[in-house]
């Protein structure tokens, strides 16, 4: 029998691989599956609207531990610290301004929230970087020591706070702009609800186009799968996940800001409350998935919101329901390893 042979000169086309629509479709047919439970649209509306933008903030904080585990392979218990100080260090910007905060203009107040966003976010990426070069790396492939590693590092930055700011809860009132809510109808919108899904979705359309557009992006998608092949080419993977650990611990920087103003109280503890939350959002999307680590953290607000609106019962498993179902359907999460 005769082999046929490719014409010299011509390209076979590389197959792509097929796209995975299902996950997609879970946010948008659980959102309309729960209205003619709800009974009422405004209602329903504002259910809706409050869970996402929940869930955009929830994703924030867990997208840059999902990052860091999907490159480095670290479980990082500690990530609640860069939470609670990331909500701490913007009150640097925010109770010295408070002036600002309390005129009502959109603009003022967004500039102040802006400068506060990015006082926290560098000290906490300065703080990840340190994280990792002194707490970090002495562990790269010991697992259980870095969980238990990791959360001591987690403790201490929670006594540290107390040093700093004390140890009692600091008020942080929402700026006057973005106080109160917008009436569609009879549906109430709380303005801040909607400044926090514009920003995750901000967060997430940067990183997916970042990971699938970029340079950067396609060396930590290949440092994912081959870290050695990517030392072999000339490029220094150690950076490399230095500089994602240090992104990483800036955006829980940044979800700590957007929880603490949602919350309007911090505490030390509140990135270690969040933690729980954080990992059912990453075990839910697939570990090392930021796609499926949105997708869960959508998930994961709806289901609650609707679940205390409901069956306020059963609002506080939730998670864990949702969680389990998920698994029995797709064991290792929505989507594998740094999949977007």
């Amino acid at each position: 029998m005769s082999a046929t042979l490719p014409l010299a000169g011509k390209e076979t086309p590389i197959p792509s691989a097929p796209r995975d629509l299902a996950p997609l479709l879970l946010v948008p047919v659980l959102m309309l599956a729960m209205l003619p439970l709800v009974g009422s649209f405004p209602t329903w509306v504002t259910l809706t609207v409050a869970g996402l933008a929940m869930g955009m903030m929830i994703f924030i904080m867990a997208s840059g531990l999902t990052l860091v585990f999907g490159l480095m392979s670290v479980l990082n218990f500690g990530h609640g610290a860069f939470v609670s100080v990331g909500a701490f260090s913007a009150t640097m910007v925010l109770i010295p301004m408070r002036g600002w905060l309390e005129m009502d203009s959109l603009l003022i107040n967004l500039g102040v929230l802006a400068l506060a966003i990015t006082v926290a976010m560098l000290v906490t990426a300065l703080l990840g970087w340190a994280f990792e070069r002194v707490i970090i790396m002495p562990v790269y492939g010991q697992h259980l020591k870095q969980i238990l590693i990791t959360m001591g590092g987690m403790i201490v930055a929670e006594q540290l706070i107390h040093v700093i700011w004390g140890a009692e809860t600091i008020p942080l009132p929402l700026p006057t702009a973005l106080r109160g809510a917008i009436f569609l109808g009879d549906a109430a919108i709380e303005k801040y609800r909607l400044v926090a899904v514009v920003v995750g979705l901000l967060v997430f359309a940067g990183m997916f186009l970042t990971l699938n557009r970029t340079k950067i992006g396609l060396l930590i998608r290949a440092g994912v799968e081959n870290g050695e092949m990517v030392e072999a080419l000339g490029y220094k993977i150690k950076r490399l996940f230095v500089a994602v650990f240090a992104a990483g611990s800036a955006l829980a920087g940044l979800g700590g800001v957007l929880w603490g103003l949602y919350k309007e109280t911090l505490s030390a503890a509140m990135g270690g409350e969040m933690m729980v939350m954080i990992f059912i959002v990453i075990i839910i999307g697939g570990l090392g998935s930021v796609g499926g680590c949105f997708i869960g953290a959508l998930l994961m607000a709806l289901v609650a919101n609707y679940a205390g609106f409901l069956a306020p019962k059963i609002a506080l498993v939730s998670n864990i329901i949702l969680m389990i179902a998920i698994l029995l359907w797709r064991p290792a999460g929505l989507y594998s390893k740094m999949r977007t």
